[in-house]
């Protein structure tokens, strides 16, 4: 199968950054679903990140085989898993609060739900699942974890997200504090798109 593109399901445009500097070395174009031309509603009803992520892309595999266009369709489901609050808000982080609510907000009120949880019961964790889907059919799949804690304030301006209340206790500093090259090495998303990108070339380029 030619590829002829890469077509990322996000409008995310922080998150379609850490996409093309880590897959840049791939001979492919990478797109954005608006720059693909597909404005489409998709229901996540799935009830893990992998098959949220792989709903996601085979919506938009399937929209591009109608127009006969030969793509590799990738789409990630992250999130926070906090322990203490029994894995919230897990899959439903980017609705956490409401989808237009600000993360200014959803940090604070987490920080507010943990006040008096010791450091030792503040472990979370964020997670990626990447789904592969071709025009032919094909699925491929990834998973990556980044481990830490939940501070007790937001802190640096590098990240997005839950970033600036994602603690590391190996670096001494937040999620949001580490340089972009750091953070995509070390990242849950980081490591699932380095997991693909090997998947990918081993089966396509």
């Amino acid at each position: 199968m030619k590829v002829d593109k890469i077509v990322f399901a996000t409008g995310n445009s922080d998150k379609l950054k850490e996409i093309h500097m880590i897959m840049a070395d791939l001979e492919c174009e990478i797109q954005s679903m608006k720059e693909a031309g597909i404005s489409i509603e998709i229901t996540e009803d799935g009830s893990t990140f992998e098959e949220n992520a792989k709903i996601k892309a085979t919506a938009i595999a399937k929209e591009l085989r109608k127009r006969g266009e030969m793509a590799v369709v990738l789409a990630d489901d992250s999130g926070l898993e906090i322990d203490f609050l029994n894995k919230e808000p897990g899959i439903y982080s980017a609705r956490y609060m409401g989808e237009n609510t600000s993360y200014a907000i959803k940090n604070a009120n987490l920080i507010q739900r943990l006040e008096g949880v010791p450091n030792e019961k503040r472990t979370a964790r964020f997670v990626c699942a990447i789904a592969a889907v071709l025009t032919d059919g094909r699925y491929f799949s990834a998973r990556a974890t980044m481990e830490g804690r939940i501070g007790y304030e937001e802190k640096g301006t590098n990240g997005f997200g839950y970033d600036p209340i994602f603690y590391l206790p190996e670096y001494n500093m937040y999620s949001a504090e580490l340089d972009p090259e750091e953070k995509n090495r070390i990242s849950h998303r980081g490591k699932a798109l380095n997991q693909m990108k090997q998947i990918l070339q081993t089966e396509l380029f």
